[in-house]
């Protein structure tokens, strides 16, 4: 097998969450940078990272690195790089995205002619022709700028990893899926717990969780770039790692797992977007408004991504909801909350400072992940629920 430095960004703030997944995964971190995480790989786990990972956003197989402040040192050094190892003479190839950090060429759009102009010069003299059709697979390039650093990868992926397949309807401001899964891994819950999304919207957080409670990778019902990939990563590596997501799904679990919210055609939604993920009989949603929250069960978990105020007409409706997510909170007195958010009084309507917060970017938004920390359960039943897992 062939060993790869591939190469896995996501959300800033959640490196030390994909930094765990990757190692569950059993492979070994190289590096840990904002907003990515390298790790060292071969063919299998280029199909097992895309298809497993939860909080990754794309997998890409580095092709190279070097140092460039000039458009020259640019082209000369992409030309040197061994193309085409991966790209065959029908190859689709372009780069898809550049991004430069306080380095001396920040154009993107001219990075990015720059780098294809020097791709095609290689490959005309390895392949000796003048002219690429281009019509075969895609083989997209992303390449990232720091003070002066180039790193150039492969996109193996396609569509962000946050897309699932599963949400086909979504809220006016849905969350997305790996940045919900990533809340979640955050907290302490597990699958034998009670845990509710009093703003579910579009069931994001609730369906993600019982994915997870389910042990459903994330990436088994899609398809990605390099599944055409042949000559990089062969057919077999991917239809070996689609059967060992298949095999390790239990829908036999019990699961205590519910999403509320006050717009009924969002239930509606939410409860269509379980049954595409496959997850229908582990979550109910229900149409709830935040002041009905009320449980008789202890020790569960609020997880939610409640409204920023973002929007001029929504500011004047915040500050309340936060006060009565805050007041039906403090009725649930053993219970857990734990949300994301960009609005800056939520800890004073909440009614008490979070006992942590996280900075995360949702995008460009700067959000701060605040955790109160409810109640343990008494050891023996948290030996119990251990017991049954």
């Amino acid at each position: 097998m062939r060993k790869y430095e591939l190469i896995a960004p996501c959300h800033f703030g959640l490196e030390a969450v994909l930094k765990k997944e990757i190692i569950d995964l059993g492979y070994d971190v190289l590096l840990v940078e904002d907003g990515r995480v390298t790790f060292l790989g071969d063919e299998e786990a280029v199909c097992r990272a895309n298809i497993g990972l939860r909080t990754a956003e794309r997998i890409l197989v580095k092709v190279g690195a070097f140092h460039a402040e000039t458009f020259d040192e640019l082209f000369e050094n992409t030309k040197a790089l061994p193309w085409e190892e991966y790209i065959p003479a029908d190859g689709r190839f372009w780069v898809a995205k550049a991004a430069s950090v306080k380095s001396r060429l920040f154009s993107p759009s001219d990075i990015q002619s720059i780098m294809k102009k020097a791709m095609v010069e290689r490959l005309k003299n390895i392949y000796h022709i003048n002219w690429f059709k281009e019509d075969g697979a895609n083989y997209p390039v992303r390449v990232f700028l720091m003070k002066d650093e180039v790193t150039v990868g492969l996109d193996t992926t396609g569509d962000s990893l946050h897309k699932r397949g599963y949400r086909k309807f979504t809220a006016k401001a849905p969350i997305a899926e790996n940045l919900a899964a990533a809340m979640i891994m955050l907290t302490p819950w597990r699958e034998d717990r009670i845990l509710v999304d009093p703003f579910c919207g579009s069931g994001t957080i609730p369906i993600e969780a019982a994915m997870m409670a389910a042990n459903m990778a994330p990436g088994m019902k899609r398809g990605f770039t390099a599944l055409k990939w042949e000559q990089v990563v062969p057919r077999v590596y991917w239809d070996d790692a689609y059967d060992e997501a298949r095999s390790m799904v239990d829908m036999s679990i019990e699961t205590h797992i519910y999403g509320y919210d006050i717009d009924e055609e969002m239930v509606r939604i939410a409860g269509q977007n379980a049954h595409l993920a496959g997850v229908e009989k582990l979550v109910h949603f229900e149409q709830r408004p935040v002041e009905k929250l009320a449980s008789e069960d202890k020790y569960g978990f609020l997880i939610t991504n409640p409204p920023y105020g973002e929007r001029l007409e929504e500011k004047a409706n915040i500050p309340p909801l936060y006060r009565k997510l805050g007041e039906r909170f403090k009725a649930l007195d053993t219970w857990s909350l734990y949300l994301i958010t960009s609005y800056e009084n939520a800890q004073q309507d909440i009614g008490r400072k979070a006992d942590k917060n996280r900075k995360i970017y949702n995008g460009m938004m700067k959000t701060y992940f605040y955790q109160y920390q409810g109640a343990k359960p008494p050891k023996r039943a948290k030996q119990e629920g251990q017991a049954k897992r």
